[in-house]
């Protein structure tokens, strides 16, 4: 019955779309950061189903609750036809000793419908999966979040708020697309804050800047502690003596990636207001302006007590992956005119 109830919540998604797509559907269906799962009943209900279920449903870090990379449906290859072929995110696990004599990952992009990722997992036997997932946790995971996070930039490179990019544009020398939603404002000369203003699922966005001095800019420690000073002297709380700050009980996290050929920091962790019981998740782009020298923060926060902020934090954070910086911006524009 588990099974059926979460093949049957998918396929009425499938259903409402198809039914406002005509009779001929196209596009892929379904919602962002869900996963249809395609292999043997036995199998799903082994060691091999649970592996693949709980390294998609792993939780995410630096939440303030336990919520799953990926919400995962399932469906035997017996009954994967007509509707569920058009679910945006498909994991497809083949496994046949005739055929295969270790683990390996293939993907294929608009197999049945455009807009659609496949993956499959080919394999010998049960063991082999199991033991492949236990030494790359976050294959699966990985793999889908990214195409998630792509589909999220590009919406944003076309849907944006076009008041937010002029005024960062004239006032801050950057670009940054940020939801279209997002209409109110605070700037001053070296902070910008936007919001949707939302009573449900709020999404904020602030930019800062400050000169860049030292390597020592890119540690978590340095980070945090600049992001303490800035939040506290411009995120004041509703209450006197209130602020925003950083959970320092929960840690931050801090990678390196490369965002436009060029070095990025990216922190995660929880913020909280001092003096009062607001608080919730935060993602940041730290990079530098190497024309001006100076160091440009765009940071993604949610305050969503009320639901979870899985997909909020995820669509903040593709905006972060917008941010042009001098030099960049003139490379985008003449792109756009090609």
């Amino acid at each position: 019955m588990k099974k059926i109830i979460k093949v049957w919540g998918l396929v009425m998604a499938v259903c409402l779309s198809a039914c406002h797509s005509g009779p001929v559907v196209t596009r892929s269906v379904g919602f962002a950061y869900e996963v249809l799962v395609v292999m043997d009943l036995a199998q799903w209900q082994g060691a091999m189903g649970e592996a693949v279920n709980e390294n998609l449903s792993a939780p995410i870090p630096y939440l303030p609750q336990p919520e799953p990379c990926m919400k995962v449906s399932y469906t035997q290859p017996s009954e994967f036809s007509g509707f569920l072929k058009l679910v945006r995110n498909i994991l497809i696990v083949d496994v046949n000793p005739d055929l295969y004599t270790k683990v390996s990952l293939s993907t294929e992009k608009d197999t049945w419908a455009s807009g659609q990722v496949v993956l499959r997992m080919k394999a010998p036997n049960d063991k082999a999966v199991v033991d492949y997932l236990a030494e790359q946790p976050s294959a699966l995971t990985d793999y889908f979040s990214q195409v998630e996070m792509d589909r999220a930039v590009s919406l944003l490179e076309e849907t944006y708020s076009s008041f937010v990019m002029n005024i960062l544009r004239t006032n801050h020398n950057l670009e940054l697309k940020v939801p279209e939603e997002m209409e109110a404002y605070k700037d001053t000369t070296d902070f910008f804050w936007t919001t949707n203003n939302a009573n449900t699922g709020r999404m904020d966005i602030v930019v800062y800047t400050f000169p860049y001095t030292s390597k020592e800019t890119f540690t978590p420690e340095y980070l945090v502690a600049k992001r303490d000073s800035v939040m506290k002297a411009n995120m004041p709380g509703s209450f006197p003596n209130s602020y925003m700050a950083t959970e320092a009980r929960a840690g931050v996290g801090y990678s390196a990636i490369t965002v436009n050929g060029k070095y990025c920091g990216v922190m995660r962790g929880l913020w909280k207001v001092v003096g009062d019981m607001m608080g919730g998740p935060f993602v940041s782009h730290i990079r530098l302006d190497e024309q001006n020298q100076r160091i440009v923060v765009v940071e993604g926060f949610v305050y969503a007590p009320e639901t979870n902020k899985r997909n909020y934090i995820r669509r903040l954070e593709a905006s972060l992956f917008t941010l042009r910086l001098p030099g960049e911006m003139e490379v985008a524009d003449k792109e756009s005119i090609k």
